[in-house]
């Protein structure tokens, strides 16, 4: 935690040097330029890459699959897209490369890799709001590779379970409990 706490505080003053040091080899006004461009521009690759990944998440799951560009990919165009709008020559490095598609890809598989070794060695632990997912069935190869155990089954009660046994869509399941007043 502490590295991330170094690396927040040094990176700042790094892009102020270096954006000090381009303003005067190329003057004020080429070097504001530079900034609003790849603010610009990485807004607009933002959108583009991001609604690409969207569609492929929206084409899998019509198909009744598993997304391969899962929410790694995701979270890491939306990640280049801030970094882009932030002023500063790193950030708009980093920001660029996770916008392209085999940057992406490396990085989603070293995140796969880490969350896959967290979640065996119990030091990732996840929590749910009971049963929120989206319903399946899902091919069995799908459910053969999934990192969770057998032993943790769906709720029958669960949202997603009661849409596959063709409950009604607009029937809500609620409880009302009266809470004590404040004072």
């Amino acid at each position: 935690m502490f590295k991330y706490f170094l690396l927040a505080l040094i990176v700042p003053f790094l892009e102020l040097y270096l954006l000090v040091v381009i303003g005067r080899e190329v003057g004020f006004m080429p070097t504001l330029a530079l900034v609003l461009l790849t603010g610009v521009v990485g807004s607009w690759l933002a959108r583009r890459e991001g609604g690409r990944v969207m569609r492929r998440w929206r084409d899998a799951l019509a198909r009744r699959q598993v997304p391969e560009e899962g929410l790694f990919s995701g979270a890491l165009v939306m990640l280049g897209g801030v970094l882009l709008v932030i002023p500063g020559v790193i950030t708009d490095v980093v920001g660029l490369s996770l916008l392209l598609p085999p940057v992406r890809r490396f990085v989603t598989a070293r995140l796969r890799r880490a969350v896959e070794r967290r979640m065996r060695d119990g030091s990732l632990r996840v929590t749910t709001l009971g049963g929120v997912g989206f319903p399946g069935p899902f091919p069995d190869e799908t459910v053969s590779r999934t990192p969770f155990p057998e032993s943790w089954t769906e709720d029958a009660a669960s949202p997603s379970a009661r849409m596959r046994s063709g409950a009604s869509k607009s029937e809500v399941d609620a409880e009302f409990t009266e809470d004590e007043p404040r004072h």
